[in-house]
Order: structure tokens, then C-alpha cells, then sequence
């Protein structure tokens, strides 16, 4: 009897789609060799409820004995299912495969099923660019107009505001970098492989970062205009790139029509009277019979929305709304600004509207942690989000670095290989920085930081005065790069998107959020390590089948971190040294010989590393 006569199989067919889900048939075919069977289930795990399914037995055929049953699921971004079954009388379990003793399985013994869920094909492994619009390039010639409570540099080279200004105004200072700069460097952008454009908000606000808006339906006069906007999705779109905005759903700013609190708009705000037409925008309370607005985080200059006002989603979301009107002028997809403040149900209509202008625009969530464990809609109803900015995997690659955190690193890419779905794995948001942490050569070149603490980026010292002064030495700032390099050569390949904080590409510094948010050195870059990202940028377009490529993890130890990609017939196995030694190490006998590429990092050589040095190898098929 050959091992054949004791194998299993399974299939999931579709049938048709439901108003809100799926139909399918489900085959399993079990070995007779065993003996009998009865009580067969499809069991789907849906997040902590288990539905079990029965199967009805079809004949015995070929030693096998068939079974059959039809299956109706609701959307969801992610499900898990196995089999059981009583063998003899003895309960069992069916899982990879396998015909297994009943015990407690763990997901990764488990297959994954979406149902009515895909995340867009044009995000899938690609390459972004996050810009800071205001400090990036200015590319009009026209003069920058004077608005209230602003003040404008005249030039790129002038030193930045960190903290408040002189009449104490926070983020007041601007640049004037505009949509058209960006059009402008669309050139520049591709030649790094970039084919997301990921712009901060640009909707007319009262700060420099925009997160706190005041007029909705028109760009800041200081990033351009509406036609401005226009014209660069279009450019964009003639290169291949897409374009997403940030979104800012959870707080307007208190110097915005909607709320007016120093009368700066023609109209009657929230602040000005109850019965504006505005205030049902907001959330309020009642103390001791005095109404209230509520202000994000106690900041007085952010009045909070209400996710639940008919009137706010109808604004946002409905026909001819805000989410229309971005979409009329060409973007592509939205980040959703502090996802997780935001209601399921609003996160919900968000979707519809984005899928109304285009069905395969992106939404992608800043949510810091684990989006499949917080109880919430965010991605796992299949109504909500299509992923999230990945900052659970950053923190441990950052503390593998520093601090040889192998367990946190293991655990982390556990999590998200087992708990998220595939197309979420596939576009979730890998960044070097973003504008909300120290700079990534800051965070790898110096021991400021909070090894223990809840982020590995949080600095010690939250003087902002010494945040903006702060300085790597030369030695500090060659060691970092080093270190930098062989973190985003393991980022560069791991599923998802690979995303560039401006000037990141550079050695552009910033210890703090504030600092890092300086205007893009245009007169000085780092020209090696320009060449190491436009190295990266190549490898992502030449190698397309790392879009979709599963993910399996060799080895992580203090030494290298080993792991593979994995489509079909194509495989690529990285190994990359994240010490300053060199080293040889076992190369398995499949990718001993190459016909299918070698990448290499610090002119590492198969089966042996420099000092943080790496290889990427493909299988010889």
C-alpha cells in the first residue's frame, strides 16, 4: 500500500455570489484505507465562532471514499477552515492534508478563505512615495498669498519652526512645497521604481501637515488648486503611477468653516451657534446642562466629528460628497487618518463611495496595531479597509537591529501571516519613516531611543529644542547606513508595499516627528544611497512575482534573517546580515546554482555575507 491510499484532498468551488456573500461546493475526499467514516464537517472559523457545515457522502471510488456539501458565506476579508470527521467511531481532524488526531488547532493548521474580498491588483508588492506635500517642492512661479495667523519662509534653506511660533501658533510655519513641485518630479519618482503617490492631506487647513481641515472640497491655496490636483493624477496616470490622498475624517480644525471659531469664513459656524448648520458635524456633552463640543485628545484646535451624524456621513460619503469630489479630480485610493476613531459603520460607507468612483480604488488604515485582533470591522468584515500601515512589522524589524529582538520578529511575522488575509499581507504599508516618527537613520544610527518602551522610535528626550539640533555624527551616520540598508533590503522584499518617507532616500535626519518633516534637501543627497534605492526600485519591476509571492521563514538569528518567497514555480530565497561581521553561511542545495538572478547587497556573494551585507537568489527551475 503506497502512501497515496492514505492521502486526503479538498476543494472549494465557487457556485455563484450572493447579495452578500458566496455559495460553494465543497469536496472532500478521505482515504478508505482507514476505515469508517461518519459526522464529516467543513468547519469555518470565523474569528472566535466556529460554523460547522455537514457533508453528505457521494461513493466510494478508487479507494476513495467523496463527500459533498454546499456552503453559503457571508463576505469577509478573512475565514479559517479545516475538516473533521469520526474515523472507526474516534473523533478527527482533516487539515493539510492530513488525517489527524481531535485536538486544539492552532491557524497556522488552518487554510484561509476570503469571500468577496480582493484588495486592488495595482497596490499588491509595489513601490510608494509618502510626501509631505509643504515641505517637498514648490513648483509654481506665483507668489504665495498672505493668510492669517501663517507666517512663509522664502526659501527651502531656511530653518524650521519646532514647536510654537512667536505669537503661539503650532505648525503655522509653511514652505509653500505645492502639487505642482510634485508634478515636477514625477521624473525623479519613477527613476526610485515608484508607482504610488502617497500625498498628505492637501485640502484647505490652518497647519503646515494639514490634518486639520478647513475647507473640504478645495486644495490649500498654498499647495495649488483643485485643477492643480487634476493635472498631476493625469501626469501620474500617464507613467503608471496611482496617486492616494490622506483623508482626515475624525476632526476638522477649529479654524474651518464648519466650525469658525474666529469668524475667518462667511457663514455661521458650529462654534458660533448650535444652530449652525455645521453643528451636527461634531460630537458634543452636557455638564450640569451646558452643551459642549469634544476635542481630539483635549487639543482645542481640533473640534471632533461624529462618525454617527446622519448629516457628517452624508457629507463625506454621499452622492456628490467629499469622497466624490477627490475622486472627480483623478486620486486613486485614500489613507484614512486615524482609522481606528473612526465608527465600522462610517469606515463602511467610506468603502461604498470609494468603490462607487472606482472599483479597484485603495483604502488604507492607520492603525498602529494588530487590525485582526481589536474587535473591529476595520478589514476582517470585507466592508471596511483593504489594509493598514505596518507598523507592528517596522517596530520589530527596528528592535532586531538594535536590540537582536529575534522572538519579537518571529512572533510579529507570525501574526500577520496566520491572522491577516493574503491581499491584505500583500499591500500593507512597510515604510522606512512616516511623518509621525523620527527619521529611520536616526532611529538605526543613535541609542536615544526607548528600548523598552512601547515603540521602538519614541525618543528619550521630548525637548523639542534638542530634537531639532540633534545631529549624527559621521561616524554615527556611516554606521546607520549601513544598518539602513540591510533593513530595507529585507523590507524591499518582503510582502507588501515599500514605502519611502521623503527623502529617506537621501540621509535626509529628524529626530522627532516635527524634525523630520524639514524641507527635501534638493542640494544635498546622499548619492550612494540614492543609487541603493533606485537599485531597490529596479529589483521590485523586474521581479513582478514578488507581488503575490507567499512568504517562508527559514531562519531568524542573531546573526541573519533567512526567509523565502514563493509563487508557483518561482522561488527566491534573501539572507541578510544584520551585524558588522562577515560570515559564511548554508545556502540550501536548490539555490546552491542560479540561473534566475542574484541580487546582492555590500557585494555579498552567495553563501557569504559582509558586515550587513545581503543575497537575494532565485531557484534554478
Amino acid at each position: 500500500m503506497n502512501s497515496n491510499d492514505y492521502a486526503t484532498n479538498y476543494s472549494l468551488k465557487e457556485i455563484c455570489s450572493l447579495e452578500n456573500g458566496k455559495k460553494y461546493l465543497v469536496t472532500l475526499e478521505l482515504p478508505l484505507s482507514y476505515g469508517w467514516y461518519s459526522d464529516v464537517n467543513f468547519v469555518v472559523k470565523k474569528g472566535n465562532e466556529a460554523l460547522y457545515f455537514p457533508l453528505q457522502h457521494k461513493k466510494n471510488e478508487d479507494n476513495k471514499c467523496y463527500f459533498e456539501g454546499e456552503v453559503c458565506l457571508d463576505t469577509r476579508a478573512i475565514y479559517h477552515y479545516y475538516f473533521t470527521c469520526k474515523v472507526n467511531g474516534f473523533l478527527r481532524n482533516v487539515v493539510n492534508n492530513q488525517i489527524r488526531e481531535s485536538k486544539d488547532l492552532s491557524l497556522s493548521d488552518m487554510e484561509k478563505l476570503s469571500v468577496n474580498f480582493e484588495t486592488p491588483d495595482w497596490a499588491k508588492g509595489k513601490t510608494m512615495y509618502h510626501i509631505f506635500v509643504d515641505r517637498f517642492r514648490r513648483g509654481s512661479d506665483e507668489a504665495i498669498p498672505e493668510m492669517p495667523r501663517r507666517s512663509v519662509y522664502k526659501s527651502f534653506d531656511e530653518d524650521m519652526i519646532v514647536g510654537p511660533d512667536k505669537n503661539g501658533i503650532w505648525n503655522a510655519d509653511f514652505y509653500g512645497g505645492d502639487l505642482k513641485g510634485i508634478e515636477k518630479s514625477l521624473n525623479y519618482l519613477y527613476s526610485l521604481g515608484v508607482s504610488i503617490i502617497y500625498l498628505s492631506p492637501i485640502v484647505w487647513s490652518q497647519s503646515n501637515h494639514r490634518y486639520d481641515a478647513a475647507d473640504y472640497l478645495n486644495v490649500d491655496p498654498y499647495a495649488g488648486c483643485n485643477d492643480d490636483l487634476r493635472s498631476l493624477c493625469d501626469a501620474a496616470h500617464r507613467r503608471g503611477m496611482k496617486v492616494v490622498l490622506d483623508s482626515v475624517f475624525n476632526h476638522t480644525g477649529n479654524d474651518s468653516k464648519y466650525f469658525n471659531e474666529y469668524g475667518t469664513f462667511d457663514n455661521i459656524g458650529a462654534f458660533q451657534s448650535e444652530d449652525s448648520i455645521y453643528s451636527k458635524f461634531y460630537k458634543k456633552h452636557s455638564d450640569n446642562g451646558q452643551v459642549y463640543y469634544d476635542y481630539w485628545w483635549g487639543m482645542k484646535n481640533l473640534p471632533v466629528c461624529d462618525g454617527n451624524s446622519l448629516e457628517w456621513r452624508e457629507f463625506i460619503t454621499g452622492e456628490g460628497g467629499v469622497i466624490d469630489k477627490w475622486f472627480e479630480l483623478g486620486i486613486d485610493g485614500l489613507r484614512l487618518d486615524v482609522a481606528d476613531e473612526l465608527t465600522d459603520e462610517f469606515i463602511e460607507l467610506i468603502r461604498k463611495a470609494v468603490k462607487r468612483n472606482k472599483e479597484d480604488g485603495f483604502i488604507l488604515g492607520e492603525v498602529w496595531k494588530n487590525p485582526m485582533r481589536m474587535g473591529r470591522g476595520y478589514i476582517e468584515s470585507g466592508k471596511g479597509m483593504d489594509s493598514v500601515m505596518n507598523y507592528s512589522l517596522v517596530d520589530a524589524l527596528i528592535r532586531y537591529f538594535k536590540y537582536n529582538d529575534i522572538d519579537k520578529l518571529a512572533r510579529i511575522i507570525r501574526e500577520i501571516k496566520e491572522e491577516y488575509p493574503d491581499d491584505t499581507i500583500n499591500t500593507l504599508m512597510n515604510f522606512t519613516s512616516t511623518h509621525d516618527i523620527s527619521r529611520i537613520i536616526n532611529i538605526l544610527s543613535a541609542y536615544d531611543f526607548q528600548e523598552y518602551g512601547e515603540w521602538a522610535w519614541n525618543p528619550i528626550d521630548d525637548d523639542r529644542n534638542w530634537q531639532k539640533n540633534y545631529q549624527l555624527t559621521p561616524e554615527q551616520y556611516k554606521h546607520g547606513r549601513d544598518m539602513y540598508e540591510a533593513y530595507c533590503f529585507i523590507l524591499n522584499f518582503m510582502p507588501g508595499i515599500l514605502s519611502i518617507f521623503y527623502g529617506d532616500e537621501i540621509g535626509m535626519q529628524g529626530m522627532g516627528n516635527l524634525p523630520n518633516r524639514r524641507p527635501f534637501t534638493w542640494n544635498y543627497m546622499d548619492k550612494k544611497l540614492l543609487r541603493f534605492f533606485k537599485e531597490l526600485g529596479k529589483i521590485r519591476r523586474n521581479e513582478e512575482f514578488l507581488e503575490t509571492a507567499g512568504l517562508n521563514i527559514l531562519d531568524i538569528n542573531d546573526s541573519y534573517f533567512m526567509f523565502e518567497r514563493i509563487l508557483n514555480d518561482e522561488k527566491m530565497l534573501i539572507t541578510v546580515n544584520k551585524t558588522d561581521r562577515e560570515f559564511d553561511y548554508l545556502v540550501p542545495s536548490e539555490y546552491e546554482k542560479s540561473d534566475g538572478g542574484v541580487y546582492t547587497l555590500k557585494k555579498s556573494l552567495v553563501g557569504h555575507l559582509n558586515p550587513y551585507g545581503g543575497v537575494a537568489v532565485k531557484s534554478k527551475k
